[in-house]
Formats: structure tokens, sequence, C-alpha cells
């Protein structure tokens, strides 16, 4: 077993282990990938202030998102096909959540179902859905997620039309895998990760196969994909999710202060400051340069969460000290999950929790809660999206 001491750690296993097409899947943004690099990569121009002979004992990364106690404030983002990564990969990822003390949210387009997840976890999850045009079908989506008992929904937004990303439709992407000469070769060379799939019955899209209107096999599911987002989505739409579902929501795809004060005006619970990864418009600004702007603009009417590049515990204390009243980490804890199953989704938790927790306190800080602007040196106009820093 290697010394494994950050998150690029584990994204090289992940590599080695998983398919291509699914380590491509995560690993990928839409078009050039520009703003998937820049997510990442504006981190860096956000300088940290240190500070000496402070009281560093009794340090807590404790916190609260929508209401909810959390160990740090980290959440498990939504990603799709997470199941492909490692055989029961939703569960694995639910349960290594649960017992770290962090959200876990599942994706609609997850491998396993909300029944699955629901029944090998004991405490609430978060459920992600997209904005689809079959009221029936998100109605009953719906009362499956309160049936789960799900504390909050996750409403994406930004997904109306689908960014192309290359590698996908390069690779075939598909679950389970399509069966090619490439794909056939590359499975070969993945044995563990094979003889883990062959022993769960758990690979096509639980919550859609046998859900959605028509959708009866893995085959006419591309026909129902290709149909089921509503292209004419509005905000009066979204205030419609709101009313089906009852409960908490969370709107996840902001990256305009225009669009944050709608989503307030929805009665959003909390927003996700979030390009998708840059999985959608490539040349989007990154999500930690919008921040700022966008809190400026609700920032004490809603809880404003960020998304969208993380690969560190500095990072999760760069975007809270902005602002941000919790953050979430996708790519991440994926890398883990491919790597080691449950064990890397925990590793991948650890080692963020650590690199907040130790730069918080040499930032002069005890509790993540007091984290502010006066943690960091931010370049002037980095907050600006039309100065390029």
């Amino acid at each position: 077993m290697p010394v494994i001491t950050r998150i690029e750690d584990l994204r090289c296993i992940h590599e080695r282990r998983v398919p291509r097409m699914f380590y491509d899947y995560v690993e990928s943004g839409s078009w050039t990938e520009q703003t998937f690099r820049e997510n990442t990569t504006d981190f860096s121009h956000i300088r940290l202030r240190q500070r000496v002979a402070v009281d560093m004992s009794g340090r807590s990364t404790r916190s609260r998102m929508i209401g909810e106690a959390v160990a740090m404030p980290v959440a498990l983002a939504p990603v799709g096909l997470t199941g492909m990564q490692s055989a029961d990969g939703e569960i694995k990822a639910a349960r290594a959540a649960e017992a770290f003390g962090v959200p876990f949210t599942l994706s609609t387009m997850s491998i396993c179902s909300i029944e699955d997840v629901a029944e090998h976890t004991t405490k609430p999850f978060w459920f992600q859905v997209y904005t689809l045009k079959d009221d029936d079908f998100m109605a009953r989506l719906f009362e499956r997620a309160r049936a789960a008992r799900c504390s909050a929904i996750v409403v994406t937004v930004d997904l109306q039309v689908l960014g192309q990303r290359h590698k996908d439709l390069k690779n075939g992407l598909s679950a389970p895998p399509k069966l090619t000469v490439k794909s056939i070769a590359d499975l070969m060379t993945k044995i563990p990760w094979g003889l883990e799939m062959l022993g769960t019955r758990r690979r096509f899209f639980g919550n859609i196969v046998g859900h959605a209107k028509g959708v009866t096999d893995p085959s006419s599911l591309s026909t129902w994909t290709a149909e089921a987002f509503d292209v004419s989505l509005d905000w009066k739409r979204i205030a419609r999710f709101k009313d089906m579902w009852g409960g908490k929501m969370i709107i996840k795809g902001i990256m305009d202060p225009e669009d944050a004060r709608r989503a307030v005006d929805v009665g959003a619970d909390a927003i996700v400051v979030s390009n998708h990864g840059g999985r959608q418009l490539d040349g989007a600004v990154s999500s930690i340069r919008m921040l700022p702007s966008i809190l400026d603009a609700v920032g004490d009417q809603v809880e404003v969460h960020f998304d969208g590049g993380i690969r560190s515990g500095q990072d999760v204390l760069k975007a809270l000290a902005l602002g941000a009243r919790g953050t979430y980490i996708g790519r991440a804890y994926n890398y883990g999950l491919g790597a080691m199953g449950e064990q890397g989704v925990t590793r991948a938790l650890e080692i963020i929790h650590k690199e907040l927790d130790i730069t918080m306190a040499l930032c002069g800080e005890t509790d993540v809660a007091r984290l502010g602007l006066h943690n960091l040196y931010v370049p002037q106009g980095f907050g600006d999206p039309t100065v390029l820093v």
C-alpha cells in the first residue's frame, strides 16, 4: 500500500484501477476544459495570512449546513455514475460520509437507487434532482426521496442542455460499458474492478430504469435522457419543484449575482456557487472567482455554499474565509472511491480535514466559524469576473 498524503495520490491510484471511460468521466470538462482547469488553479491566486503566538489548543472544524450539524463544512457533491467507479459506489460513499459526519448527496443519475442507499445508511442524506419535464416522474421521485428520509433536495439548474465532453463521446461512455475491442482491451487491465462489478447486481441507473415512463431496461435509457431535460426551464418551474418537495431545497449551479437573487426569491434554503465542475459552459469564470460577487449580492439572505475545484483542505479554508457557509467535493472523493472503495472516500475526507485543521491553526484560528477575509491575501479585482488576475 503506497503512502497516501494528498488527494493527488488517490487520483493516481484511481487512474490505474478504473476503466478509462469512467476515470475520464470524472477527470474531464467540456470543450477545451479551460474552466475545468481554472476551477482548481485559481485557488493559487489567494494567499494565506500566517499568524503566530496564538493558543492553538481546542480547535474545532464543526459547523452547520442548512441547520444540520457537520464534522466540517464539507459535503459530498452529487456525482453521476459513482457506482461505476467502484461496485455499489454510492452506498460506499454514503456510509463513509455518515461515519465521518458530513452530508452525502445522491445524484439522480446514480447507479445505486435512493432505496439502495437508504437501506444501507442510518442517517438522512441529501438527494439531487435535475429539472425534468415529466411532472409525474418528478412527483414520484420526490415521494421516493421522502420515503428514504432525505433531509433536503439539491436542484441542479445548469443542465438544461448538456455541454459537450469530448472524452465521453470518444470513449462511448455507458453504464455498464459497451463491449468494443477498445473497451475490452481496457477492461482486461482492470481485473480487480471487474471482479467487484461481477459481484453486484447494481450496474444500471437505479433511479431511472423501471421508474421513468418507457424506461424498462438500459437500452431505452438513451432515448429517455435525450428527451427528459426541460430546456424551457424558468424560475416559476423551480418554485414549483419547491412546492412539490415541501422541504429544504438547495439550488446548485448559480454563477451570477442576478440568478442568486432569483434563487432567493423562489425560497431556496441555500444556493451553491458552481459551474458544474467545468463540465457545462467552458470559458465560464471559475467558481472561486464568482463567489465574492454572489456573496455581495445575497450573502445575508441565504446560505451560500461553494463547489468547484476543491482538492485540499486549504481550498476549503479559502472558500470559507471568503464567506461560503459550506463547501462540496466531487472529484476528490471519487478519486478515493475509485482507488480504494469506501476506505478511499474516508481517506479523502481525512486528508481534507487534516489540511483544514492544520491550516486553520497556522492562520491563528481555532474555530472554523471565525474564518474570514482577515485570514487571506486576495488580489485586487479577484472577485470581479471582468478583471483577469
